[in-house]
């Protein structure tokens, strides 16, 4: 049970990796760091010093970004890979027991997997906002769901697996929305 946990832990925090790239890793830095939590081994790096302050940072620009619109066309070609990578991270720094091909299995496919199509959501809803006029508001509520989800899985971990659950069927049910729009 201990290791389906964290599976879904990683995965759900990987899904909010689609909000801000850099924000959970801040806070599970933020985390590992006040020894709230535990990372498999080789990955207590995300809560040291450097690693806080690059995330810190980064967390920042990215923020920062979503508000000035000339910069942020430069991030959206980043962005994707970018969030690709650090869903794999997250997924893989707490799933660490098992057979490394099954645990960098589930962390390139599940983490990598869950936290580009997350992000390819939020994207797409970036681009009917942008055509609305509704960009901070949308900036506003990312910033938001980045920061609120990943401590509620932090503190409530029961709701990883709430989480794992639901962020596919908001993205399947998304895309057939737009798929029948386009149509």
């Amino acid at each position: 049970m201990e290791t389906i946990l964290a599976i879904c832990i990683g995965l759900a925090l990987s899904a909010t990796v689609g909000f801000r790239i850099f924000t959970p890793l801040l806070i599970t830095g933020i985390f590992v760091r006040i020894d709230w939590t535990t990372l498999s081994e080789g990955f207590n790096w995300i809560g040291s010093t450097p690693a806080l302050i690059a995330f810190g940072a980064a967390t920042l620009f990215e923020v920062a970004v979503n508000y000035i619109p000339a910069i942020g066309s430069f991030m959206k070609v980043l962005a994707t890979p970018l969030a690709a990578i650090a869903g794999i991270l997250l997924t893989a720094s707490f799933i660490g027991d098992m057979n490394p091909l099954l645990e960098w299995s589930i962390a390139i496919i599940g983490g990598g997997g869950i936290a580009t199509a997350s992000h390819t959501a939020v994207t797409a809803v970036k681009g009917v906002s942008e055509a609305a006029f509704l960009s901070p508001a949308v900036a506003a509520a990312e910033d938001a769901t980045a920061i609120l989800v990943p401590i509620s899985i932090f503190l409530v971990p029961l709701l990883a697996i709430v989480f794992v659950v639901l962020i596919p069927l908001v993205i399947f049910r998304f895309y057939r929305k737009r798929e029948r729009r386009s149509v």
